[in-house]
């Protein structure tokens, strides 16, 4: 039976109606290579190795706080295919300690996916730096890794990639609280250890589809 594709089925955004993405908060995201490729690096012993690419977009993700002044980045961590990050957008009192991936406790599950949703982007869209929304926040960040990327390949020669780096969508979830902070934290930290049993994981898909 074919997989489900979220490129094909969610070509419009099922984003909370009425729910404005540029106001204050922390979201969850979730941001896929194209075709499940494994361009970053690979996962040795339940650890993540980044290659020279995949500590791009490590210095890439990590580098969105000094891009957007209201946008700081939470736990993160990159794997050989995607990326998990949470993203807090605005100031003040919506401001959360930043962590890495490894000071977070081992337990752990998948957030809530009946409140995780798909939304598209637009890379070569432009943005607003003083006051973004998150799909400004993740489509900067694909259009500048993007450009890092070619430019590797051409000077370093990084895997080329086939018609684009990133799936044209992410999924997204908003951080209601602090134990879904914390569940979210917990699953980011796990994420290179659960590697061999991840949905993304090629070596588990009976089928492939394609970014089309």
């Amino acid at each position: 039976m074919r997989r489900y594709d979220p490129e094909k089925h969610h070509r419009r955004s099922i984003r909370l109606k009425g729910y404005d993405y540029r106001g204050p908060g922390a979201y969850y995201a979730t941001i896929n290579a194209q075709n499940k490729a494994c361009l970053f690096g690979e996962v040795v012993d339940g650890e993540m190795r980044l290659n020279d690419a995949g500590r791009m977009i490590f210095e890439e993700w990590d580098a969105l706080p000094a891009r957007f002044p209201t946008v700081q980045t939470n736990a993160f961590v990159v794997m050989p295919n995607h990326l998990h990050g949470i993203v807090v957008l605005g100031e003040g009192e919506n401001e959360i300690t930043p962590v890495r991936a490894s000071l977070v406790g081992a337990q752990s599950r998948v957030p809530d996916r009946a409140i995780t949703r798909v939304a598209p982007t637009d890379d070569d869209a432009p943005y607003d730096i003083d006051a973004p929304t998150l799909g400004d926040v993740v489509g900067a960040f694909k259009s500048l890794t993007t450009v890092a990327y070619v430019r590797g390949v051409k000077q370093n020669g990084w895997q080329p990639f086939a018609r684009r780096l990133w799936q044209r969508n992410y999924y997204e979830h908003i951080v209601r609280d602090d134990d879904d902070l914390n569940r979210i934290r917990s699953y980011i930290a796990d994420n290179p250890a659960r590697w061999g049993e991840d949905s993304e994981n090629p070596a588990l898909q009976s089928d492939t589809y394609t970014d089309a």
